[in-house]
């Protein structure tokens, strides 16, 4: 039996993102944020919402640019003080001892420490009442190279990216693997009975 707790933003895990941007005079900057995803493949895009008072969000507005990176297991605590102080008062990538690396393709940094970055730039807003969405479409995909298969694909368990759990206000780290998609779907059928 299902127990209501009623009308709360809630979804597991969430994906832990350091959005990174350059404010009005250059400097870099790091903000965390779990609202976010893919929200199209073609063109492909991402998506993060930040609330409207955020340093971050008047920097992705004026430069028309974002980074998102993924941090590892191992990032939780920078992670955490990224979403904690403003950019306002503090330079974080200092203050975390991150790198920060110029995007190649948009006008946007990134934590050169996260194993996985997208760069992605600015092609839709919308107002949704606390938070504002900004979508992004995703210019590159960058992957710690010590992360990737054999295939040249990004291997989940090398890549030990951080979640949040909302309401819990906890970090997990993704488990292991449970099946392969796309595939498993084909056992679930129940036998129906001949007609």
């Amino acid at each position: 039996m299902h127990v209501s707790l009623g009308a709360q933003p809630f979804c597991l895990p969430l994906p832990v993102l350091l959005v990174g941007t350059y404010d009005a005079s250059g400097r870099a900057n790091l903000a965390t944020a779990v609202y976010g995803g893919i929200c199209s493949l073609q063109p492909p895009s991402f998506c993060v919402s930040m609330s409207r008072g955020s340093w971050t969000h008047r920097s992705i507005a004026e430069r028309g640019a974002f980074s998102v990176g993924l941090p590892s297991r191992s990032m939780a605590a920078q992670a955490d003080f990224a979403g904690l102080v403003s950019g306002r008062q503090e330079d974080k990538f200092a203050a975390l001892g991150l790198t920060p690396a110029a995007g190649r393709h948009v006008d946007a940094p990134y934590a050169a420490e996260c194993p996985v970055v997208l760069e992605l730039a600015l092609t839709h807003t919308r107002e949704l009442g606390s938070h504002t969405l900004f979508v992004g479409e995703i210019m590159d995909l960058k992957v710690e190279r010590e992360a990737l298969r054999e295939d040249g694909m990004p291997d989940p368990a090398r890549l030990d990216i951080l979640a949040y759990a909302p309401m819990a206000g906890e970090y997990l780290a993704m488990g292991g693997f449970v099946a392969r998609a796309h595939a498993v779907g084909k056992t679930a059928r129940r036998n129906r009975p001949e007609k």
